[in-house]
């Protein structure tokens, strides 16, 4: 450790929370944010960044190491990236906003929120912007055949499952129990608990139905209903999408295929995209490397998931209302005209 690391890791200790500008939060060589001017694409050695993911056993973690690693190697090593476990969404632009972390992944219902200052974020307005739009999550909602659960107007006095806490999952499973005429205080018997402890407690049964919101597939589910096909089943909740769309009109109905998961049948859902969100003030040289090496090495991110398949110039830019961060913009321009 040198003695400039020294010094930040000192600070940090008697609070003053500098760790995060140095490492994980994406500070390079004292150029911490950015100050305008012409966009180059290019960064200095020893630049690290930390990214924000979500639970071990879901598609942001997966996708977020791939990406990680892809990001350290197609830079050769100059950013050299590492990707963490969270409870997601709300917790990972919460984390950003404070510095622990250069990138992250959000639902955008979720990161809507933050810009706007609703919702988890307390009126205050989040200093976040978009490096890209990804792939699409889709809310699995899944509940043990023996429950007598076939709504989630059904799961009121249930043990439920409604994700880690700050998580998006979090955020639209309460907006689903809601639309359902649920109190989610109050009317379940809530269990804020991480996919992995939420599939063990499926397949014990102490738990009645969860949420999720994931990519396809996610590796959790694909593992449930490898191991208790006969003994859970989805849920059809786009019967609440009106509902949905009046809290934000991001949400969509989508289809999981019967492939992804070997069901009987598709199962109709509702759907949200992703994106990789950045701190406004982010150098946008660094972004734009960022976001080139999320087109560059889509081949590996694909191996690493399915759901980077998803990933295209054409939706890129579609991160509205969440602006895009004019590195990502410069990076997406030149791809686009290289194409």
């Amino acid at each position: 450790m040198n003695r400039a690391t020294k010094a930040v890791a000192t600070l940090a200790a008697v609070g003053l929370g500098l760790a995060g500008l140095v490492g994980c939060g994406g500070r390079q060589d004292g150029a911490s944010t950015d100050a305008g001017g012409d966009v180059t694409c290019e960064v200095g050695a020893d630049t690290r960044i930390g990214i924000a993911t979500g639970n071990a056993t879901g598609v942001y973690f997966a996708l977020g190491n791939a990406y990680a690693e892809q990001v350290t190697t197609t830079t050769d090593g100059k950013v050299k990236a590492s990707a963490a476990e969270t409870g997601a969404s709300v917790q990972n632009i919460q984390q950003l906003v404070a510095g622990s972390y250069a990138v992250a992944f959000s639902l955008a219902d979720t990161a809507a929120d933050a810009v706007a200052g609703k919702g988890s974020f307390n009126g205050q307005a989040q200093p976040v912007q978009a490096l890209s739009r990804i792939y699409t999550n889709y809310t699995q909602v899944v509940v043990r055949t023996g429950a007598g659960i076939t709504s989630v107007a059904g799961m009121k006095g249930k043990r439920v499952s409604t994700g880690s806490p700050k998580s998006g999952t979090e955020v639209i499973a309460h907006r689903l129990l809601q639309a359902a005429g649920l109190d989610p205080a109050s009317d379940i018997q809530a269990q804020r608990l991480d996919l992995t402890k939420t599939v063990d407690g499926m397949k014990d049964g102490s738990i009645d139905a969860f949420f999720w919101s994931g990519g396809l597939p996610t590796p959790g589910i694909t593992d449930l209903l490898t191991t208790s096909r006969d003994q859970v089943a989805f849920l059809d909740i786009t019967p609440l999408l009106a509902e949905m769309k009046k809290v934000n009109p991001v949400y969509e109905v989508g289809t999981i295929p019967a492939a992804t998961y070997g069901t009987p049948a598709e199962v109709r859902t509702i759907v949200v995209p992703n994106l990789l969100l950045v701190k406004s003030d982010l150098d946008a040289n660094l972004v734009c490397v960022l976001t080139r090496a999320l087109f560059d090495r889509k081949p590996q991110l694909e191996q690493a998931n399915a759901a980077a398949r998803e990933i295209s110039l054409e939706t890129a830019r579609n991160t509205d209302p969440v602006p895009l961060h004019r590195g990502a913009r410069k990076a997406l321009d030149d791809l686009t005209e290289a194409k």
